[in-house]
């Protein structure tokens, strides 16, 4: 399985950005998709999930400020991220999982938010 981030850029504090992530090539089904994040000399991160049915999970520091959804024919996932705060820099990434229990992540974008 391919994915592929897109979205991430620049902000200052307060503004938005949208990522998406898109994953192909799989004759697997993709189940649970979901956004992470990396800073660091950190460990990497659960920013939010979302199930094909839409059942959702977000990390408390982003609660009330991001938002995933997904597009299920297209295979396509999407983070709308709003208020965005300087801890939210870091480097941002997909993964798709497949009906196999298979993990595919993409390459990760980056997302800078300044003061």
């Amino acid at each position: 399985v391919q994915v592929v981030e897109s979205g991430g850029g620049l902000v200052q504090a307060g503004g938005s950005l949208r990522l998406s992530c898109a994953a192909s090539g799989s004759i697997f089904s993709i189940n649970t998709m979901g956004w992470y994040r990396r800073t660091p000399g950190k460990q990497r991160e659960l920013v939010a999930t979302i199930t094909t049915g839409g059942n959702t999970d977000y990390a408390d520091s982003v609660k009330g400020r991001f938002t995933i959804s997904r597009d299920n024919a297209k295979n396509t996932v999407y983070l709308q991220m709003n208020s965005l705060k300087p801890e939210d820099t870091a480097v941002y990434y997909c993964k798709a999982r497949l009906s196999i229990g298979y993990d595919g992540w993409g390459q990760g974008t980056q997302v800078t938010v300044s003061s």
